[in-house]
């Protein structure tokens, strides 16, 4: 089986395993309400440590992440480096247009997080570092989570050469993409500050 056959085939099943919604699943499973109609209305681990709290914020955060992960990871298993990074963005993809919401989602972070570990895993410490340095300077999560996905595409040539390269770029121009609200909340000085100790109010 070629190459480009089996980066089709990753893309496709990344894109699924990716659209599965699991803060709504989760919100819904073991909370009683659906993040959709809670707080901010995003899917992902910031409106549900607002209302989950901290436990379902970490088990949505590390869903994410893992439908990410664990396509990619296989993808590499199975076809090396090219299947891998499709596997990425499809995943990605899904996360921020389920077509099991209506070609809805969230913003892409964690899932994103979890490829770019799986693609090359030094570079999730460096995401880490990034976003963390990020919020504790401006306190907005929304500027972390940017500008750490922006990091990514000169720390996957690093780790990858163009192909990783290639994907940071693709990615976190979706992840921006998905930030256009709070871009214009920022604009104009409404964006909620993000607070490392407490929930924050907006995601």
């Amino acid at each position: 089986m070629s190459a480009v056959l089996i980066s089709a085939i990753a893309f496709v099943v990344a894109f699924f395993v990716g659209a599965i919604p699991f803060g709504v699943l989760v919100s819904r499973a073991f909370y009683g309400t659906d993040l959709r109609r809670s707080g901010s209305g995003n899917i992902g681990a910031a409106n549900a440590l607002r209302t989950l709290g901290k436990r379902g914020a970490a088990s949505v955060l590390a869903l994410d992440a893992l439908k990410g992960f664990a396509p990619v990871l296989a993808a590499a298993a199975l076809g090396g480096p090219l299947p891998a990074t499709f596997a990425a963005l499809g995943a990605v993809i899904g996360h921020c247009w389920s077509p099991f919401l209506g070609f809805k989602g969230g913003k892409g972070v964690a899932t994103f997080l979890g490829a770019v570990i799986a693609l090359w895993w030094p570079s999730g410490i460096a995401f880490a570092i990034v976003w963390l340095a990020a919020v504790l300077a401006c306190g907005y999560a929304s500027v972390g989570s940017m500008l750490a996905a922006l990091a990514m595409a000169p720390v996957l040539w690093f780790g990858l050469g163009p192909l990783g390269f290639a994907y940071g770029l693709a990615g976190a121009l979706v992840i921006i993409f998905r930030h256009l609200e709070n871009l214009s909340r920022l604009r104009h000085g409404t964006e909620n500050r993000f607070s490392l100790l407490k929930a924050p109010r907006q995601s």
